[in-house]
């Protein structure tokens, strides 16, 4: 039997079958590939394995995803990482504003109800810290407690150290204080 097809031909036809170009078809010499006649045939040697088609060479993602990894971790954030004002990249200036404003007045209402400040003070400080006076809530208890408008503070600096103490591990026991009597003189009287 004659080939009247040819590898060009079989070739032709697996690239139409396999959706790709001819030159990422591959064919391996047999007895088969040669008389191939059909497309019939030609699907036989792609199901064989004597025809197939070469993978195409694409940019591997793994640095790419490896980076994404890493973002989400909180890395890769420092200067030469960054694209956009600290205004672009930190989101609205209004959502940062509300989100220190409102801690602020919390730590104000609280100070107000536990009795730490009089009323006079809170009314006072409220617009102040609305004019942005203060930067976190640090800063504002720094200042009442540098002005002398705290009460209590005393008692609240003193309690984390209760904790502490208790806190120590109490494996180890002192040995016990050896009581020592002063000795008696022969010439002594009572």
């Amino acid at each position: 039997m004659v080939n009247d097809m040819g590898v060009n031909s079989v070739r032709k036809i697996a690239a139409e079958m396999l959706k790709c170009g001819e030159s990422r078809i591959r064919i391996e010499m047999a007895k088969e590939t040669e008389e191939a006649l059909t497309r019939e045939d030609v699907k036989n040697l792609i199901r064989t394995g004597l025809v197939w088609k070469v993978q195409k060479k694409g940019t591997s993602k793994f640095r790419t995803k490896l980076a994404f990894r890493q973002k989400k971790k909180g890395r890769r954030t420092r200067m030469g990482s960054r694209h956009g004002t600290y205004n672009a990249r930190s989101g609205p200036k209004k959502r940062r504003w509300i989100k220190s404003i409102r801690s602020l007045r919390r730590l104000l209402k609280e100070l107000k109800e536990n009795g730490q400040i009089e009323h006079k003070t809170y009314t006072e400080f409220y617009p102040r810290i609305k004019g942005g006076e203060f930067r976190n809530k640090k800063h504002l208890l720094f200042y009442l407690d540098d002005h002398d408008l705290l009460k209590q503070r005393k008692e609240l600096a003193e309690k984390p150290e209760k904790r502490k103490k208790s806190a120590k591990p109490t494996s180890r026991k002192k040995p016990a204080a050896k009581s020592i009597e002063p000795k008696k003189e022969s010439g002594e009287k009572k």
